[in-house]
């Protein structure tokens, strides 16, 4: 089997993205002593990025991109935005937890220092990759190297953190109005990620209405649904008239970790920066003329 070794920046981008995945998990795994689930996330970042960055690189050495079960022009900046968004996960949440007030031994200390700069420098490596692949104006490229489709990635993933957020403790049974917030979040992410698996598979000719057509139609209802949930959880959360608590408790301050308040208060931001995605994907998908090669 014939190796295609082209130098490019991509390449070099690439490989220093797995070069600081690899030294990141490598080095936490081996000194940092991370016992608890957020270590492990952590770990499962920069290892999972390590692992499709290395499949990724392997195909285009091999030039298996016709053989790859996946639209290769679809998938490696897909995996590029998520693998980003994972690394800066890691690299905010590793030092909050394992570095802010650590009085263990300096060793130690060390260890996690080194995986938090090699995060931060994965980060920016796939960052960079991701700017080199998107499409450019007038460039025949996949829908997820358009603007829509990288903030379909980011939506997604937001979506994810606010559903972590509110299911410890469960957020959302407190009445009704709430419960519809969980139903929009629910139903947007899952036409989401069905948009990006319909594009990473090429199987949106399969459709049975325009493409595109569903698109606009979708961020416009997005939108709507975001909005709704922008004003209604603030409402039912932090409204003393409909049994929310107006200020944070102050039992929250001797809590280890997140209380349910802060939780909240996280939700409810992230409801509006998911609303504000939305209003940009749809601007975009309004403005966007989408070529298939």
């Amino acid at each position: 089997m014939p190796i295609v070794l082209k130098t490019s920046p991509l390449l070099w981008t690439r490989l220093a993205a797995l070069a600081f995945t690899c030294v990141a998990f490598s080095i936490a795994v081996h000194g940092a002593r991370v016992t608890h689930g957020t270590g492990d996330f952590c770990i499962f970042c920069w290892a999972f990025s390590f692992a499709g960055t290395l499949i990724v690189i392997l195909v285009e050495l091999f030039n298996l991109q016709t053989k790859a079960p996946v639209s290769w022009k679809n998938f490696p900046i897909t995996f590029a935005c998520y693998a980003a968004l994972l690394c800066l996960s890691a690299s905010i949440i590793f030092p909050l937890y394992f570095l802010k007030g650590s009085t263990g031994q300096s060793e130690i200390r060390d260890f996690r220092i080194v995986s938090t700069v090699f995060s931060c420098l994965a980060t920016i490596a796939y960052i960079t990759e991701v700017s080199l692949t998107k499409a450019r104006p007038g460039e025949v490229a996949g829908y997820m190297a358009t603007a829509p489709g990288l903030l379909k990635v980011v939506e997604t993933f937001v979506a994810c953190i606010i559903f972590v957020l509110i299911s410890e403790p469960v957020l959302y049974d407190r009445h009704d109005s709430v419960k519809y917030c969980m139903s929009v979040y629910c139903i947007c992410f899952i036409i989401s990620a069905v948009i990006i698996l319909l594009c990473i598979g090429e199987w949106t000719g399969c459709l049975p209405f325009p493409f595109a057509r569903f698109l606009s139609g979708y961020a416009l209802l997005a939108v709507v649904l975001y909005l709704s949930a922008t004003i209604i959880w603030p409402v039912f959360n932090f409204d003393p008239k409909h049994g929310g608590q107006k200020q944070r408790p102050y039992s929250c301050s001797s809590t280890m970790g997140l209380c349910s308040w802060d939780k909240a208060m996280g939700v409810a931001i992230l409801t509006g920066v998911n609303f504000v995605l939305y209003l940009a994907d749809l601007i975009y998908s309004s403005r966007l003329v989408f070529v298939s090669a």
